[in-house]
């Protein structure tokens, strides 16, 4: 299967692993990149010692490409970058902040960037100013996510920017990878289904409670101080949320969640700790490996798309 991203990065398939703070690790990474796709690393909330050494660890597993998510905000990012520059990895993403002042840089190093945006301006912003791609990221995602879903960010940004456009948020089959390229897109970002794999080295609890969830079972928090999260539901949710009716402060409320990001994934606390998902979860129904995620996605890719063609 050939697009614009596959030849972008040099990759088989046009599937870019999502990075998941405190789970995208060299393991998965190197696992996704075996597979076809392209696996990423996520550098949010680590030390650029660790970024160096999960890169180090991610070439000595695969010889296929691969690359890091970089958070624009955090405080050791030019740290990272400068990592990120001398490994000469195959691309980056970025998110949490403004990444063109760091494009110049990157591509000296012959890294692609490419942009994780929520809407149309920023999308043909950071096309102008040279992204080799960009993601747009619907509110259908876990974690941090905008306003804006899936569909109508395709809708509107895929005529407008003159770059490979990388569809996010709610795909973790192949029939959302056959939607997206059908309306364009050179590919799409998947991040839970990857969440449930073996090669996750996330805890085998958290990964469980994802193959358990129900369709209705992700929630949005933060909405009132403008920072949306999705999540699925469970005790630290329903208390955030109350919290959140009854209009504390932004300060109790980000005290409510710091550190709950690396509870669940770490130490497998599915109550207390947040576990980001995105809300097309019941396809998710068992833990495979990478290779099988990635196979049947692929497979049920080209069978909707030729049934499609019966239509015309």
């Amino acid at each position: 299967m050939k697009t614009k991203l596959t030849e972008l990065l040099n990759i088989k398939y046009p599937i870019i692993q999502g990075a998941m703070a405190w789970v995208s690790e060299s393991n998965l990474t190197a696992a996704v990149s075996n597979a076809g796709g392209a696996g990423t690393i996520a550098s949010g909330g680590r030390t650029a010692e660790w970024v160096k050494e999960e890169i180090q660890k991610t070439k000595k597993l695969t010889n296929k490409s691969f690359g890091v998510n970089i958070a624009i905000i955090e405080g050791n990012c030019d740290e990272i970058i400068k990592v990120i520059c001398e490994a000469r990895v195959a691309y980056v993403t970025t998110g949490a902040g403004n990444p063109i002042p760091y494009f110049e840089k990157l591509h000296k190093a012959g890294i692609k960037v490419i942009p994780v945006v929520p809407n149309l301006k920023l999308a043909k912003r950071v096309a102008e100013k040279g992204a080799d791609a960009v993601i747009i990221e619907g509110m259908e995602s876990g974690g941090h996510i905008g306003t804006i879903s899936s569909m109508a960010l395709m809708t509107q940004v895929i005529p407008q920017v003159d770059i490979p456009v990388i569809a996010a948020g709610g795909f973790s089959d192949g029939r959302g990878l056959a939607a997206a390229l059908t309306m364009g897109a050179a590919g799409v970002q998947i991040g839970t289904r990857f969440y449930a794999s073996k090669e996750c080295t996330a805890h085998i609890d958290v990964k469980q409670r994802i193959v358990d969830a129900i369709d209705t079972d992700t929630v949005v928090t933060g909405k009132s101080i403008g920072h949306r999260v999705r999540t699925l539901s469970n005790k630290l949710s329903d208390k955030y949320l109350e919290l959140e009716k009854n209009g504390v402060s932004e300060e109790e409320l980000i005290n409510l969640v710091t550190g709950t990001s690396q509870k669940a994934p770490q130490e497998g606390d599915v109550e207390f700790g947040s576990v980001y998902a995105g809300q097309s979860i019941t396809v998710i129904d068992k833990i495979e490996s990478c290779q099988s995620i990635i196979e049947k996605i692929i497979t049920d890719a080209k069978e909707a798309i030729q049934y499609t063609q019966k239509y015309i």
